[in-house]
């Protein structure tokens, strides 16, 4: 260098500078690249996997609103085999009370009602287990809800620590991105396997 501030390079000093710098910026923007690659594929599957935890719970509420219609039709039906019984009981009374000539009238009734309370009852059981296997499938969707959540929320968090990889260029939270990506992604397999 001379005494005015003139710097004349030697060849291999521009071609070292220019290695070192384009070295680091190609690690770097290969590191932005891969990132931001990761990121669009992973924010495309958490759509989808948040789409499928968001049908699985409309799915558990409409199951669960089934058991409930299921549920007061039993219900119903409990209640009109306690009429039945009732108007059984009376039946007997007035059986038991009448003369001779009218307690085949009544035990007529009688056996008329008991025919229709096994009806009725039948009818009630099967209604009583048709809101039990409502019930079971609204269980089974929101198991499969929750690991679509699951699924969706581990892969906004490795979403979140790409954004902090890019910032810090920290190769250790890129590490920690692919690795709850993963995460997320296995969880999202079990969801769709019903495990």
């Amino acid at each position: 260098m001379s005494e005015d501030g003139f710097h004349v390079h030697g060849p291999h000093d521009h071609e070292l500078e220019h290695a070192i710098e384009h070295a680091s910026e190609g690690a770097a923007g290969g590191m932005i690249n891969q990132i931001a690659m990761f990121t669009a594929v992973i924010a495309t599957v958490g759509a989808i996997f948040s789409y499928m935890g968001g049908a699985t719970q409309a799915n558990a509420g409409l199951y669960k609103n089934n058991a409930a219609i299921k549920k007061t039709e039993a219900s119903n039906q409990w209640n009109y085999f306690q009429a039945k019984s009732t108007k059984q009981s009376l039946a007997e009374v007035s059986r038991d009370l009448s003369p001779a000539d009218r307690q085949a009238t009544y035990q007529a009734k009688m056996d008329r009602y008991e025919k229709e309370k096994k009806e009725i009852e039948t009818e009630a059981h099967k209604l009583e287990a048709q809101a039990t296997e409502w019930d079971e499938r609204s269980e089974v969707q929101m198991h499969q809800h929750h690991r679509w959540a699951q699924a969706t929320t581990a892969l906004q968090v490795s979403i979140a620590l790409a954004a902090i990889a890019l910032l810090t260029r920290k190769k250790w939270l890129e590490w920690g991105m692919f690795g709850v990506g993963a995460i997320g992604l296995a969880v999202g397999v079990l969801a769709a396997m019903h495990i």
